[in-house]
């Protein structure tokens, strides 16, 4: 049965298809916002997998270039691997929805979400968030929602609900908050130091707006929605846990927990764990339970802890930091390098630095290839947390974490004019115990000071937790969550920011939402933690940006010309602007506005290489002075190359004041001459004198 639902969302026309396309799929929404299509579909396995104690949800947002009239690059000419864009579109997607699945629930379920049409005045990322909540809400998978997503950008400080791409781009704010009918459950933004109370704001007009929106989901579910369908329980049974009571007590779980050292914690439960299977040795059923149910024993032992009693597992106040240390130039011969650590979490960035050719170019869902002149990678190595795992690149955690960085640091980066670099900042993690990629921000500001590079301000990041009771007044916020607070708590709310305002957020939770009570706690948390983390740690090492780039960094010289003497500069087949390079060793890079950057090692040979450019774009007049070279040799005179491709003749009764028979007796080939420009002769070549040169 085919139905078509429709809504005014931010002033443009939100349309829903159900039953058009994609019947076989648990659930299906044909998505129109304006012109934007996305199909999103929502589709289950029948039984559990076996074998997993996890939910196993795979989202995925597939970019196809034909939405925007595109035939994909390289030799396949068909789409490859997720962009990152669309990794992070599906991390968007899958944080909100994740937890409003039941736990005990084992079935595959895979979200996907297909961009067929693309629309710049309807974001396909934000219709795809909506397509997902739509059609699983509307299926027959078990769902505790719905839930809605909403974004907001701002522009000359006002606040746009769901921005167009441009303003998405260009504004000061790339905020999408997730919602159920109640509560937020998701928060990502990038801004531009924006203050606390905007951001609140800002963040509860996307809740007002996605409360609309779940009306409307509500209706269709009413009409269209089927029968939730039942499932087998992975559920542990309460008599498993009353028998590991009797083993191990509460209070001997406490005192296993209770460590701020990771590798004791973990120890102490591998004693626990051999206690327990040996007390269960002759029940099969309940022996491969215990890894799941230790893991719960711990929840509730944490949670009780903290909740309760006010403890933390390694002995800390509710709002202490652990400890904290910076320092910068650790590794040799690199353009820039930090290390920061907080407690046993510890993070090394380095920073390199090349010219503005090296930019990252990107080929998305836009209507041209855009540049990516700053670059923030994350890298997470088994051996950060004491395990093997071989290595296969990055995976969507690293690159969610990579890209959460760079968006706190984008607000700082000085612009192409004052800083003609492209920049590359890489954050090796050395050690993991909770909030990797918020050390990562300390380390990269710091690098990138340490490298010279001019960043309008000081970025630091924290990370604030949060454990939960019975009612929405019952809960405690935890300043600086270790990786157990974050295993066994209900959020994880990032926020990085400069002492004047915030520059990123991102907020996960495994609850089905937070009170504003609770996120407005959970941002002025954040906000005096990274007032501490700046002035006294990260200060004290390195309080401003190096005034030059480092000895082993390219240097950058820019020079200006007139856009239609770059012809000149680059010669036919790019022979002038080759011989430029050969001869000096430089690299040089010239903008379609005229702007030259000539880079290199050697000041000298690029002043040199700036000079010869100079003196192709000079239009030549009578008495310049030039140094050039004698290329060739005629009975009337000698042609002087005095630039790359640039030649002048001077004759014969002009090489000196006597009067001389022969070129050859005065001048031979690959002589250095010092010549007076006297303008052009009568073939319009340039005519040059040596003998008048004064000097």
């Amino acid at each position: 049965m085919y139905k078509s639902f429709s809504m005014e969302l931010a002033g443009r026309t939100l349309t829903v298809d159900v039953g058009r396309v994609g019947a076989q799929a648990n659930g299906c929404a044909f998505m129109h916002y304006g012109d934007t299509t996305v199909l999103s579909t929502a589709t289950a396995s029948e039984k559990p997998r076996d074998g997993i104690d996890f939910f196993p949800l795979s989202v995925e947002y597939e970019e196809k270039f034909y939405s925007v009239g595109k035939i994909p690059g390289g030799f396949n000419k068909r789409e490859g691997k997720a962009s990152e864009n669309a990794v992070l579109t599906s991390r968007v997607i899958d944080r909100p929805m994740r937890p409003l699945f039941p736990k005990d629930y084992r079935n595959d379920v895979t979200l996907n979400n297909m961009v067929m049409s693309v629309d710049p005045e309807c974001r396909p990322e934000l219709t795809a968030m909506l397509g997902a909540a739509i059609s699983t809400a509307i299926s027959d998978i078990p769902f505790d929602g719905p839930c809605a997503m909403t974004q907001m950008g701002m522009v000359d400080g006002e606040l746009i609900i769901n921005p167009s791409q441009e303003q998405w781009d260009n504004g000061d704010l790339q905020l999408t908050v997730a919602s159920t009918s109640e509560k937020v459950i998701m928060i990502e933004a990038g801004a531009n130091e924006i203050k606390d109370d905007v951001m609140i704001d800002a963040i509860y007009k996307c809740h007002a707006v996605n409360l609309q929106i779940i009306e409307f989901i509500n209706k269709m579910v009413a009409e269209v929605g089927k029968p939730k369908h039942t499932y087998e329980s992975c559920a542990i049974p309460e008599e498993l846990f009353e028998a590991m009571k009797k083993v191990v007590t509460p209070e001997e779980m406490e005192v296993a927990v209770f460590t701020d050292v990771k590798q004791v914690r973990e120890e102490n439960i591998r004693q626990v764990s051999a206690k327990l299977e040996e007390a269960f040795a002759d029940n099969e059923e309940w022996l491969a339970l215990i890894p799941e149910a230790l893991y719960q024993y711990q929840k509730k032992t944490v949670r009780k802890m903290i909740l309760k009693d006010h403890k933390r597992p390694d002995g800390r106040t509710i709002t202490q930091i652990r400890p904290l240390a910076a320092e910068v130039d650790l590794i040799p011969r690199v353009h820039g390098s930090a290390m920061f650590t907080r407690g046993q979490t510890q993070i090394c960035t380095v920073t390199t630095l090349a010219p503005l050719s090296e930019m990252q170019k990107v080929d998305g869902l836009d209507e041209n290839i855009t540049n990516k002149r700053y670059m923030h990678h994350y890298n997470f190595p088994s051996y950060s947390v004491g395990e093997t795992k071989v290595s296969r690149g990055p995976g969507r955690r690293e690159i969610g974490h990579g890209a959460l960085a760079e968006k706190a640091l984008v607000p700082v980066i000085p612009s192409e004019e004052e800083f003609p670099y492209a920049i590359r900042t890489v954050s090796e993690t050395f050690e993991s115990n909770g909030s990797t990629s918020q050390a990562s921000i300390c380390a990269s500001t710091m690098s990138l000071m340490a490298a010279g590079v001019p960043i309008k301000k000081m970025v630091a990041g924290i990370s604030c937790g949060l454990v939960t009771g019975e009612t929405d007044d019952d809960y405690i916020v935890l300043t600086d969550i270790q990786g157990l607070e974050d295993f066994f708590g209900d959020m994880d709310f990032k926020v990085a920011g400069t002492l004047d305002g915030i520059t990123a957020i991102q907020m996960d939770i495994k609850i089905h939402g937070l009170t504003r009570p609770i996120v407005e706690e959970a941002i002025a948390r954040t906000h005096e933690a990274r007032e501490y983390i700046l002035k006294e740690v990260m200060m004290p090492c390195i309080s401003e940006p190096r005034p030059t780039v480092g000895k082993y960094a390219p240097k950058i010289i820019q020079i200006q010309i007139d856009p239609q003497k770059i012809g000149d500069v680059v010669g036919q087949r790019g022979k002038t602007i080759n011989t430029i390079i050969e001869r000096t060793g430089v690299k040089i890079d010239i903008t379609d506005d005229g702007a030259v950057s000539i880079c290199g090692t050697d000041q000298e040979m690029m002043d040199k290489a700036a000079d010869m450019i100079r003196i192709i774009v000079t239009d030549f007049e009578a008495g310049q002075v030039f140094t050039g070279e004698v290329v060739s040799i005629k009975e009337f005179g000698a042609f002087v190359e005095f630039a790359p491709g640039k030649e002048g003749m001077v004759h014969i009764s002009k090489i000196a004041k006597e009067r001389i028979n022969r070129v050859e007796d005065v001048l031979t080939l690959g002589d250095k001459v010092k010549v007076v420009c006297l303008g052009k002769d009568k073939m319009g070549r340039m005519s040059f004198s040596m003998k008048d040169v004064k000097n």
